[in-house]
Protein backbone atom coordinates (compact mmCIF):
# COMPACT_ATOMS: atom_id res chain seq x y z
CA UNK A 1 0.00 0.00 0.00
CA UNK A 2 1.29 3.53 -1.28
CA UNK A 3 1.78 6.08 1.47
CA UNK A 4 -0.55 9.23 0.74
CA UNK A 5 1.26 12.51 1.72
CA UNK A 6 -0.91 15.12 0.80
CA UNK A 7 -4.46 13.42 0.24
CA UNK A 8 -5.09 17.22 -1.59
CA UNK A 9 -2.60 16.13 -4.12
CA UNK A 10 -3.73 12.15 -4.21
CA UNK A 11 -5.85 10.63 -6.59
CA UNK A 12 -7.44 6.85 -6.18
CA UNK A 13 -8.64 5.80 -9.75
CA UNK A 14 -10.73 2.36 -9.58
CA UNK A 15 -10.22 0.71 -12.84
CA UNK A 16 -12.20 -2.41 -14.31
CA UNK A 17 -7.96 -3.80 -13.69
CA UNK A 18 -8.32 -2.54 -10.30
CA UNK A 19 -7.39 0.39 -7.87
CA UNK A 20 -4.51 3.28 -9.08
CA UNK A 21 -2.96 5.24 -6.69
CA UNK A 22 -1.71 8.55 -8.41
CA UNK A 23 0.45 11.31 -6.91
CA UNK A 24 -0.44 14.57 -8.07
CA UNK A 25 2.49 17.32 -9.23
CA UNK A 26 1.20 20.88 -8.63
CA UNK A 27 4.87 22.55 -8.55
CA UNK A 28 5.35 20.69 -11.87
CA UNK A 29 2.24 21.62 -13.57
CA UNK A 30 -0.38 23.62 -11.39
CA UNK A 31 -2.95 24.58 -13.85
CA UNK A 32 -3.30 20.91 -15.23
CA UNK A 33 -3.27 19.22 -11.81
CA UNK A 34 -5.94 22.05 -11.51
CA UNK A 35 -8.29 20.40 -13.96
CA UNK A 36 -7.46 16.90 -13.20
CA UNK A 37 -8.92 17.95 -9.65
CA UNK A 38 -12.11 19.78 -11.23
CA UNK A 39 -12.85 17.46 -13.36
CA UNK A 40 -12.48 14.51 -11.07
CA UNK A 41 -14.32 16.26 -8.39
CA UNK A 42 -17.48 16.46 -10.83
CA UNK A 43 -17.54 12.92 -11.43
CA UNK A 44 -16.71 13.57 -15.38
CA UNK A 45 -13.56 10.78 -15.64
CA UNK A 46 -16.38 7.82 -13.97
CA UNK A 47 -17.11 6.01 -16.92
CA UNK A 48 -14.56 7.37 -19.07
CA UNK A 49 -13.00 4.06 -21.34
CA UNK A 50 -8.89 3.97 -22.03
CA UNK A 51 -9.59 4.39 -25.93
CA UNK A 52 -5.57 4.42 -27.10
CA UNK A 53 -3.66 2.20 -25.21
CA UNK A 54 -0.31 1.35 -27.10
CA UNK A 55 1.87 -2.08 -26.33
CA UNK A 56 5.36 -1.01 -24.46
CA UNK A 57 4.47 2.84 -24.52
CA UNK A 58 0.99 3.83 -22.65
CA UNK A 59 -2.73 3.70 -22.06
CA UNK A 60 -4.64 6.77 -23.09
CA UNK A 61 -8.46 7.83 -21.31
CA UNK A 62 -10.03 11.27 -20.41
CA UNK A 63 -12.21 12.07 -23.07
CA UNK A 64 -15.45 12.52 -20.86
CA UNK A 65 -17.06 13.74 -24.03
CA UNK A 66 -17.51 10.86 -26.16
CA UNK A 67 -15.40 8.31 -24.33
CA UNK A 68 -18.22 8.23 -21.22
CA UNK A 69 -19.81 5.10 -21.29
CA UNK A 70 -23.52 5.58 -19.92
CA UNK A 71 -23.62 9.26 -21.29
CA UNK A 72 -25.71 10.90 -24.27
CA UNK A 73 -22.55 11.52 -25.86
CA UNK A 74 -21.08 8.20 -25.87
CA UNK A 75 -19.79 7.09 -29.26
CA UNK A 76 -16.80 4.29 -28.79
CA UNK A 77 -15.96 5.32 -33.00
CA UNK A 78 -15.05 8.97 -31.52
CA UNK A 79 -13.35 8.27 -28.31
CA UNK A 80 -10.37 10.25 -28.38
CA UNK A 81 -11.75 13.14 -30.17
CA UNK A 82 -13.47 15.05 -27.57
CA UNK A 83 -12.38 17.00 -24.38
CA UNK A 84 -14.43 18.29 -21.89
CA UNK A 85 -16.40 22.16 -21.91
CA UNK A 86 -13.63 23.66 -20.11
CA UNK A 87 -11.41 26.24 -22.27
CA UNK A 88 -7.88 24.47 -23.56
CA UNK A 89 -4.93 24.54 -20.84
CA UNK A 90 -1.77 26.57 -21.72
CA UNK A 91 1.56 24.08 -21.82
CA UNK A 92 3.30 23.61 -18.88
CA UNK A 93 6.13 21.54 -19.84
CA UNK A 94 8.90 20.52 -17.12
CA UNK A 95 11.99 19.13 -17.15
CA UNK A 96 10.53 16.38 -15.68
CA UNK A 97 11.40 13.20 -17.97
CA UNK A 98 8.21 10.97 -18.95
CA UNK A 99 9.13 7.23 -17.13
CA UNK A 100 6.80 4.47 -16.51
CA UNK A 101 4.19 5.39 -14.74
CA UNK A 102 3.91 9.27 -15.43
CA UNK A 103 0.92 10.59 -15.79
CA UNK A 104 1.02 12.93 -18.69
CA UNK A 105 -1.68 15.32 -20.79
CA UNK A 106 -3.11 14.71 -24.22
CA UNK A 107 -3.22 17.03 -26.81
CA UNK A 108 -3.20 17.77 -30.54
CA UNK A 109 -0.32 19.23 -32.70
CA UNK A 110 -0.80 22.45 -30.44
CA UNK A 111 1.12 23.01 -27.48
CA UNK A 112 -1.73 24.75 -25.86
CA UNK A 113 -4.54 22.07 -26.81
CA UNK A 114 -4.62 20.06 -23.67
CA UNK A 115 -8.17 19.52 -22.03
CA UNK A 116 -9.22 16.72 -20.38
CA UNK A 117 -7.54 13.65 -22.06
CA UNK A 118 -4.39 11.76 -20.44
CA UNK A 119 -1.49 9.51 -20.70
CA UNK A 120 -0.39 6.65 -18.63
CA UNK A 121 3.18 5.57 -19.83
CA UNK A 122 3.92 1.78 -19.52
CA UNK A 123 7.77 2.35 -20.23
CA UNK A 124 10.32 5.34 -20.50
CA UNK A 125 9.22 7.55 -23.20
CA UNK A 126 11.72 10.36 -23.78
CA UNK A 127 10.73 11.20 -27.03
CA UNK A 128 8.12 12.93 -25.02
CA UNK A 129 10.08 14.91 -22.79
CA UNK A 130 10.05 18.53 -22.84
CA UNK A 131 6.64 18.45 -25.64
CA UNK A 132 3.55 17.31 -23.05
CA UNK A 133 2.90 18.58 -19.48
CA UNK A 134 3.75 15.86 -16.80
CA UNK A 135 0.71 16.31 -14.35
CA UNK A 136 1.19 13.19 -11.79
CA UNK A 137 3.34 9.98 -11.10
CA UNK A 138 1.41 6.52 -10.24
CA UNK A 139 2.76 5.38 -6.80
CA UNK A 140 0.83 2.47 -6.48
CA UNK A 141 -1.57 -0.44 -8.88
CA UNK A 142 0.89 -0.14 -12.01
CA UNK A 143 0.61 -3.96 -12.19
CA UNK A 144 -3.14 -3.19 -13.09
CA UNK A 145 -2.50 -0.23 -15.67
CA UNK A 146 -0.09 -2.86 -16.94
CA UNK A 147 -3.71 -4.66 -17.52
CA UNK A 148 -5.86 -2.79 -19.62
CA UNK A 149 -6.47 -4.00 -23.07
CA UNK A 150 -4.55 -3.06 -25.74
CA UNK A 151 -5.27 -1.27 -29.18
CA UNK A 152 -6.36 1.62 -31.83
CA UNK A 153 -9.01 1.59 -30.88
CA UNK A 154 -9.49 -0.97 -27.64
CA UNK A 155 -12.47 -3.54 -28.46
CA UNK A 156 -14.25 -3.47 -25.27
CA UNK A 157 -12.40 -1.59 -23.54
CA UNK A 158 -11.33 -1.11 -20.36
CA UNK A 159 -12.96 2.05 -18.05
CA UNK A 160 -11.81 4.17 -15.20
CA UNK A 161 -14.84 2.83 -12.51
CA UNK A 162 -14.32 5.68 -10.43
CA UNK A 163 -11.82 8.50 -9.49
CA UNK A 164 -11.09 10.30 -6.74
CA UNK A 165 -9.32 12.99 -5.25
CA UNK A 166 -7.92 11.21 -2.17
CA UNK A 167 -9.27 14.53 0.53
CA UNK A 168 -12.67 13.58 -0.81
CA UNK A 169 -12.46 9.90 -0.04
Amino acid sequence: MAEIKDPENTIIMETTKGKVVIELLPDVAPGHVARIKELTREGAYDGVVFHRVIEDFMAQTGDVQYGKTGSEQFNPGRAGMGGSSKPDLKAEFSDKSHVRGTCSMARSQMPNSANSQFFICFTDAPWLNKQYSIWGQVIEGMDNIDKIKRGEPVRDPDTIVSMRVAADA
